[in-house]
């Protein structure tokens, strides 16, 4: 056939054009889930800029990041580079006392990129593993100003918490406004409808540390009905 397409082709359509089915979905707050963020949960984890060519403001916030992390006992877990914001973050925290796991891919590790000084340092064959054993270890997310690595992390945990595989917060730390088109890009997959209204549960935008450790104080899990349209 003529338009066949090849099998290694991969078609993307619009997800509001897949199905026709009745537009009724809720979400509500989980029951049985009356501890609050500090009684409940102990270990964050950092997406963020491998870059060292970012900002001053950036890595300034890292760093107290990193401070407020090791104030509250929390544990940090990210992906086990000493550069950029990421490494960054895991120096203050073991500046100001706190625990640092890294999680590294072993392309990374063979470069020499490692955060040597981790209170645990492991290393994982590729990038999905590490994604994995991140998400396994965390209790909640934090996204840092980032690439395509950080944006494909924090996206697949917000699939994955669309789809019910796990319930924790995730934060997109807004700082200098960094965040504002990602932000437009998801109010305009609202009015498309392409992601549900519900969906804004999944994530938040947070324009500065003390606000972020302060949804995390006040945060309830979410369920949502189910994913489809």
């Amino acid at each position: 056939m003529k338009n066949r397409l090849p099998v290694s082709a991969v078609l993307f359509l619009p997800v509001s054009l897949s199905l026709n089915v009745e537009k009724r979905f809720e979400c509500y707050v989980e029951p049985g889930n009356e501890k609050n963020w500090e009684q409940m949960s102990k270990s964050i984890c950092i997406y963020g800029a491998s870059s060292n060519a970012v900002k001053l403001n950036f890595f300034e916030t890292a760093h107290q990041l990193g401070k407020e992390i090791a104030r509250r006992n929390y544990t940090l877990v990210f992906g086990g580079a000493e550069v950029g914001l990421m490494g960054a973050v895991a120096s203050s925290v073991h500046k100001n006392g706190g625990k640092v796991i890294g999680v590294v891919p072993e392309i990374l590790h063979e470069e020499g990129l490692s955060y040597q000084e981790a209170d645990e340092l492991i290393i994982v064959p590729n990038l999905r593993k590490r994604k994995a054993e991140m998400e396994k270890r965390s209790d909640a997310f934090i996204a840092l100003p980032g690439g395509f690595g950080t944006l494909e992390e924090a996206f697949e945990m917000i699939t994955l918490k669309q789809l019910g595989q796990h319930n924790k917060p995730i934060v997109f730390l807004n700082i200098d406004r960094f965040y504002e088109p990602l932000r437009a890009l998801f109010e305009y997959w609202f009015r498309q409808n392409i992601v549900k209204e519900t969906y804004r549960h999944l994530y938040y935008f947070s324009r500065s540390i003390e606000e972020t450790f302060d949804y995390f104080d006040h945060y309830q899990p979410v369920t949502f009905d189910k994913k489809w349209f």
